[in-house]
């Protein structure tokens, strides 16, 4: 695993979008798998500042997201649909059917997840490179913890915790408006990418990032599988990654 620690939320924002955008200069075609929530806000806004300053093509890049909310809609401001086009999709020059997320308006959760598999298996295959994020209790996309790591992808239940972190999003900061449930992209298809990179910032997640690649790899960590993965790059600042990772 390498690891890039940065002063900041902002330089380790540059760091990541850096990664992403050689990535795409390297291979136009690029699949790309994508994270939503506030950790990599900065490394979009980044790659949107490349995009304008025409050093970055979009045209050809596919990507798939990790997850959506069941229930809600792509026109709800907090569904990851309207996160994507919001912080990303809408300021590049991307083509918007080549950007998947999973349907959170299927009621059917096991027609909604064979459908997005499927879309994974024909449009994307294997990523180049997936960005992930890290939950407070480990997880990635929504596979939260549990005693096996769900291989497809899956309708979870959402742990208190999750919905509580996820509140302050929501207009009214009211846990009840969070949807308790959300479709996600299985573990064995983001361990399948070339590449991985994962976002951590800020202080609250510094024991978790430790959890994950200092500790035993348990289903109960989920983001700990990482550690079997042979191309993981962790981007974060002083605050969340913790002085034995950065000496590794």
């Amino acid at each position: 695993m390498r690891v890039i620690c940065k002063e900041d939320y902002d330089s380790a924002s540059r760091a990541a979008a850096d990664i992403i955008a050689a990535q795409i200069l390297l291979k136009k075609d690029s699949r790309i798998g994508l994270a939503t929530g506030s950790t990599p806000v900065g490394a979009y806004k980044r790659l949107v500042e490349k995009y304008e300053a025409n050093e970055l093509d979009f045209s050809d890049v596919i990507t798939a997201n990790l997850d959506e909310y069941r229930g809600l809609p792509k026109t709800h401001d907090q569904s990851y649909r309207y996160f994507m086009d919001t912080n990303l999709f809408d300021h590049v020059n991307i083509k918007k059917e080549n950007t998947y997320v999973p349907d959170g308006m299927e009621q059917d959760a096991k027609k909604a997840c064979s459908d997005y598999d499927r879309i994974l298996e024909e449009k994307i295959g294997r990523f180049d490179l997936q960005l992930l994020g890290i939950g407070g209790d480990g997880h990635i996309g929504f596979n939260e913890p549990s005693d096996h790591f769900c291989v497809n992808t899956q309708c979870v239940k959402l742990e208190e915790q999750t919905i509580k972190d996820n509140a302050r999003l929501f207009f009214s900061g009211d846990e009840s408006a969070v949807p308790k449930e959300a479709y996600t992209m299985g573990i064995g298809f983001i361990m399948r990418s070339k590449r991985i990179i994962l976002m951590a910032t800020g202080k609250g997640k510094r024991d978790i990032v430790e959890k994950a690649f200092s500790g035993p790899v348990t289903p109960y960590v989920p983001a700990s599988v990482l550690q079997l993965h042979p191309d993981v790059i962790l981007v974060g600042d002083f605050d969340a990654i913790p002085e034995t990772l950065r000496q590794g």
